[in-house]
């Protein structure tokens, strides 16, 4: 599947240019669709292909979109402040809910609006929206004080239409950022530096739209593989690149895994109880922050103890007060956490609180004695395509029960 932290910056991207935009391999879940209900509001026209395929769609953008992103939508997905950068260069003015989404911590937007302000943006915060305006867009020199994603694919998207040449420095590398690159340059966006921390983006007058499949979710293949070696398991996980989690698998073989990398994806055998490895969360190439909580289920069955170090989101181990409620021997103390292995976790009623902590507990779920009983699981739909029917397919006993 298409990997959630791209396909909604695509779609976004497809404002960029006047007329019918395709992309595939989008994955079927939550975020997905208010992505599309959002650019519907901004007066694209969003259809399913016309071939049936489920995973395709095609965005037909006016030649002058709507420049407001309506609370009701925004504030459901954080990925919707995406839109930002693209109104911006589109139509020079954008107002844009201050976006929700999952309960981890601050992520502000300070490096958003100093990016696009050195690029002659006019930003202000008012009743809960950002209100962004420019007369004339232009290139600007922008050193980012962390490798934000999120900042980057804004500044990234409004310096494509701007008139000269804008150098993002310390910009963030991750395989959705390539991917976004990729897209644009197939539309006609000038970048040189695509997969480095330095971008150069040289403005053009105007895009055209594109064909576009999204890349595979290097999160979920990931999670597959944890969940693999926590259950003593053997995955093939088709379809995903290796290459983008290097340092995950490499972790995995440290805990005595197997990892087979082909063409097409990998497979992961575990055979014995697992052993314990440390985990530091950092940006891209380094251990994404998504797949910690996945990590902590696993660290929690193995065999010794580990030391687990956030570095990107403060609130992320409010996940560590669940699992423990299934037995898990998980001490924090800032960013940092100890988790002291057992032999067996204990099923217990817990609660997601974010898209990667549901998944977490479901992995613990699959390794405990007893019946796992994990609530809002919305949360696992925004990221997860049929998480209960895939699981059954490997062996597991899950069931999706509906409650008041």
């Amino acid at each position: 599947m298409g990997a959630k932290n791209s396909v909604l910056k695509l779609m976004a991207a497809a404002l960029l240019a006047p007329g019918e935009t395709v992309l595939g391999n989008l994955p079927a879940i939550f975020d997905v669709s208010i992505m599309r209900q959002l650019l519907e509001r901004l007066g694209c026209e969003v259809v399913e292909a016309t071939d049936g395929s489920t995973d395709r769609v095609h965005i037909t953008v006016p030649e002058q979109p709507l420049s407001e992103a309506p609370y009701e939508l925004v504030r459901k997905i954080r990925g919707s402040i995406c839109v930002l950068g693209p109104l911006i260069g589109r139509t020079g003015r954008a107002k844009v809910a201050l976006p929700g989404g999952d309960a981890i911590g601050s992520r502000p937007l300070d490096m958003h609006f100093a990016g696009l302000e050195r690029m002659g943006v006019e930003i202000h915060v008012e009743h809960g929206y950002v209100v962004a305006e420019a007369k004339e867009l232009r290139g600007a020199q922008i050193w980012l004080d962390f490798p934000s994603v999120g900042a980057t694919e804004n500044i990234l998207t409004a310096a494509i239409l701007a008139k000269g040449t804008t150098v993002i420095d310390n910009a963030a590398r991750e395989p959705e950022i390539v991917d976004l690159c990729r897209m644009l340059a197939s539309m006609g966006a000038q970048i040189d530096g695509i997969g480095t921390s330095t971008l150069e983006i040289t403005g053009v007058e105007g895009l055209r739209p594109t064909v576009h499949d999204a890349v595979a979710d290097r999160i979920v293949a990931g999670t597959w593989a944890m969940a693999a070696v926590a259950t003593r398991g053997d995955v093939l996980v088709r379809g995903a690149d290796a290459g983008h989690l290097e340092i995950a698998l490499d972790k995995l073989v440290r805990a005595g895994a197997d990892v087979d990398v082909r063409a097409d994806g990998f497979r992961v055998s575990m055979a014995e109880r697992p052993k314990s490895f440390d985990v530091v969360t950092l940006p891209y190439p380094g251990l994404a922050t998504d797949l910690q909580p996945q990590a902590i289920a696993l660290l929690s069955v193995a065999e010794g103890t580990a030391m687990i170090t956030e570095n990107l989101f403060e609130a992320r181990f409010m996940f560590c007060d669940e699992i423990a409620r299934m037995g898990a021997d998980v001490r924090t103390d800032g960013h940092h956490a100890v988790v002291r292995g057992k032999e067996r976790l204990s099923g217990a009623p817990v609660r997601a609180t974010d898209i990667r902590a549901g998944i977490g507990l479901v992995i613990a779920g699959l390794v405990a004695e007893g019946v796992t009983e994990v609530a809002e699981v919305h949360h696992i739909d925004r990221g997860y395509v049929r998480i209960e029917e895939q699981l059954r397919a490997l062996g597991a006993e899950v069931e999706r029960v509906e409650t008041e």
